[in-house]
């Protein structure tokens, strides 16, 4: 498929900015697969729409304070997003603007402040960082990081925990799971009373999820790898609801790449694995049943996914009534809900 078959006009104002002021405030615009039916709800509506036995399965990954402001020693400003740990103590990190290999820049506008140095580049582009001065990265994130909001987000967040899930346990991410955001422990507890059985796992989103498309021909772009944890009871759990024909439903991509790239032979692997998996239309599903997720950006791998899950002129057509009727739009935005 071309990208620009994944392309749709979002007014900007549509783009939400901030959060509700509770999670569950947003809306949800539920997308019949079968019928092709539309439907619109409020996400507090959930819990009435899943049965008894129903599985639904969240990514508890936690996002790390990952952006650190820096300076050159000319004084011009440079952001760092510090996305995986390596083997050797270093860290892979992209840097706007990008920094040769060699160079230094400080993190902190006091002095003594503390210095980063580039020491390579990776294939992929990132630049491979280290701290000088004998400080961690565990001790630099946690003095001087931030949570690394999307670019479109232009507005520091008053309360950081709005971009953390409520059961986020697994620092990780350098972005969180955001079909996660709308959940509270009111909604979390009726699912429960409704005999819902909830599960988790672990994937920490990384720029594989939201590194852009920029090839014509869909079939040409590269996932960049991510790392998820399965555990046996989770999986076994999972099997069961498969043999049993109950429905699992993942709640964001994140957790349904995780879930179909464990999916092995009949069963699902368990312990910690990786996954290049790239979703596109024609991708044949054994796990997942139904999808709770946010609107995404055009020409994103996230469209694509959905489009491969719900059908593509059904995912069109939902985004298109979306926008109509005046949905908030990505991270901080409302909610589908595919069946």
């Amino acid at each position: 498929m071309d990208i620009s078959d994944f392309d749709y006009d979002l007014p900007p104002e549509l783009i939400a900015q901030t959060p509700l002021p509770r999670r569950d405030d947003s809306r949800l615009l539920v997308v019949e697969r079968h019928s092709g039916c539309l439907r619109h709800h409020s996400f507090r509506d959930l819990p009435s729409l899943l049965k008894p036995g129903d599985v639904i399965v969240f990514n508890d990954s936690r996002v790390l304070p990952a952006r650190l402001r820096a300076h050159k020693p000319t004084g011009g400003k440079v952001e760092l997003l510090l996305v995986e740990p390596r083997a050797d103590g270093t860290w892979s990190a992209l840097t706007r603007p990008g920094l040769p290999r060699g160079a230094i820049v400080y993190i902190g506008d006091s002095e003594p402040s503390l210095p980063i140095e580039v020491i390579g580049l990776s294939d992929s582009g990132l630049r491979i960082v280290r701290t000088l001065e004998g400080m961690s990265v565990a001790t630099l994130l946690a003095e001087y990081g931030e949570l690394p909001t999307p670019p479109y987000i232009h507005r520091r967040l008053s309360d950081p925990s709005r971009y953390q899930t409520i059961y986020a346990r697994e620092n990780g991410s350098i972005a969180a799971p955001t079909a996660g955001l709308h959940f509270t422990e009111e909604i979390l507890e009726q699912l429960d009373q409704r005999q819902v059985e909830i599960q988790y796992l672990t994937l920490h989103v990384g720029i594989g999820t939201f590194t852009p498309v920029r090839v014509q021909e869909v079939a040409r772009h590269h996932m960049h790898e991510e790392h998820f944890t399965l555990s046996e009871p989770v999986a076994r759990a999972l099997e069961r609801a498969k043999r049993t024909g109950r429905r699992i439903i993942a709640v964001g991509t994140t957790t349904t790449r995780a879930l179909e790239s464990a999916w092995h032979d009949g069963g699902l692997r368990t312990g910690i694995q990786s996954t290049s998996l790239f979703i596109t239309p024609g991708f044949q599903f054994h796990v997942i049943d139904a999808l709770v997720t946010n609107f995404h950006l055009p020409r994103s791998t996230l469209l694509m996914l959905v489009s491969a899950f719900t059908g593509h002129k059904l995912i069109m057509r939902a985004y298109h009534e979306a926008i109509s009727q005046r949905y908030r739009f990505y991270s901080f935005g409302d909610a589908m809900f595919i069946t």
